[in-house]
């Protein structure tokens, strides 16, 4: 990829509450993602979904997040919520993500740094099962976790030359974020636990942070 003229998109996930998603989209993130997987610490309700993407303007993408939901459930949500895409980070398979008509990220778990291993993983082998993706989030979750851990995994492992989008996930923060975009070249990025406060309650210094460490990472990359 030439990153020369390249702008590494930014995805802040698990927001809460609307004057969160408002900084955030103040300070130009391209997309707020919303979680409904039930393990989650940052789970929200339908009736909250409703509330936070009156809180979303235009341009910016709402992406709500699922793990091995009900169909009924995913389609509640969609009706009340309006996502812009779907992320699944269950078992779900390639068929069942496109039922929904809407472009969809798959998770797929890469471990954490104890898992780490001396080559990258295969791209046919992690994203082949889902010839639909719009595009895939690796993180450092476990398979049947929802993500959100604050663990990073070994980014030497990510496949080179995807010839899908690619958003990194898993340990990043305003700290952390600057060197994974340096050695990673992502797609995006995907924050949740490296800007908050607690779970699913955002900081905004955190926050401002990040997308200024992004900012500062994409202009050494050009």
């Amino acid at each position: 990829m030439d990153r020369a003229h390249f702008r590494t998109r930014i995805k802040f996930c698990g927001l809460t509450r609307p004057g969160d998603v408002r900084l955030a989209c103040e300070l130009g993130v391209d997309a707020v993602g919303l979680v409904f997987a039930e393990r989650s610490r940052r789970r929200i309700s339908i009736e909250q979904a409703a509330l936070l993407r009156h809180a979303v303007p235009p341009m910016v993408s709402v992406v709500a997040l699922f793990m091995d939901a009900p169909v009924a459930r995913v389609a509640k949500v969609i009706e009340a919520a309006k996502p812009d895409l779907l992320q699944f980070h269950g078992n779900e398979p390639d068929a069942w993500c496109r039922q929904f008509g809407l472009p969809y990220l798959k998770a797929v778990p890469m471990g954490d740094r104890a898992e780490a291993g001396d080559a990258p993983a295969d791209e046919a082998r992690l994203f082949g099962p889902y010839p639909g993706a719009a595009g895939f989030l690796l993180d450092s979750h476990a398979a049947g976790e929802a993500g959100g851990s604050g663990r990073s995994f070994d980014w030497s492992r990510i496949p080179t030359g995807l010839s899908r989008p690619m958003l990194l996930a898993g340990g990043l923060s305003p700290e952390t974020v600057g060197a994974a975009i340096a050695q990673a070249a992502p797609w995006g990025v995907d924050v949740s636990s490296g800007i908050e406060a607690s779970p699913g309650l955002k900081d905004g210094e955190r926050m401002r942070a990040f997308v200024r460490a992004v900012r500062e990472a994409d202009t050494r990359a050009g």
